[in-house]
């Protein structure tokens, strides 16, 4: 559990500083992730906001610098951008965050487009529309997936079937849920801990492995999308 995942927009830049505290002294030891608002995202825009997360962030470089949500700005600009800021050495690979297939499908097909190295989309039991066509593409890509908001911000850990089946794993909810997301391959999810007790908790998420009983039931209560749908944000 070594990647920090933040972005200028949190707390208009106040997240970044936050991070390099916790992170000072140890930089070598995490994967930090942030993003470039859309409006920022032209060529000389994109290495701006890069300059102005790194000096927030007191480091020489980020490990995964990501396109929020597709913008007005031309994708391809973008992308030059990045791979830039790439071969400087300010960022070490660059990602989308909020992109559907057809976005994903005109990214691919730009110069530099295949070396993209994440999606970052909203995904957890309740919203399950990336299943339907994002998944499968991004599987035979080879492009991972981050899910952001894996435990829907708490609104699902009511729910009596999650705390059923935490029950008989002896879990909590947020444990089944996070274990869920990652029974699939190529993805990792991204949890947001104000707790040390929280994070802990996430950790052991990684032990749990639901069966087919469990999935069943969990696809039951959520069933998996039967077309496809306009992607959800957060």
């Amino acid at each position: 559990m070594n990647l920090i995942d933040t972005a200028e927009m949190y707390a208009d830049g106040q997240a970044e500083k936050l991070v390099a505290e916790a992170i000072a002294g140890r930089r070598d030891e995490v994967f930090l992730v942030s993003k470039v608002l859309p409006h920022h995202a032209t060529r000389e825009g994109t290495a701006r906001a890069c300059q102005d997360s790194l000096r927030r962030l007191n480091t020489d470089r980020i490990d995964l610098y990501l396109l929020h949500w597709r913008g007005s700005v031309p994708l391809a600009e973008t992308v030059e951008a990045f791979l830039g800021l790439q071969a400087a050495g300010l960022i070490r690979n660059w990602g989308v965050s909020n992109f559907d297939v057809p976005d994903l499908e005109e990214l691919i097909s730009l110069p530099g487009g295949p070396d993209v190295a994440t999606d970052q989309v909203l995904y957890n039991l309740s919203r399950r529309r990336p299943e339907f066509d994002l998944f499968p593409i991004c599987g035979e890509l080879g492009i991972p997936i981050m899910a952001y908001s894996p435990i829907e911000q708490g609104r699902i850990l009511g729910n009596r079937v999650l705390a059923d089946i935490a029950a008989r794993h002896d879990a909590s909810p947020v444990q089944v849920a996070l274990a869920w997301v990652l029974r699939l391959h190529g993805i990792c999810a991204i949890p947001r801990s104000s707790k040390p007790e929280h994070a802990y908790e996430n950790r052991a998420a990684l032990e749990i492995r639901l069966d087919r009983d469990d999935l069943a039931v969990l696809d039951q209560e959520f069933p998996p999308p039967l077309h496809a749908k306009p992607l959800e944000m957060l």
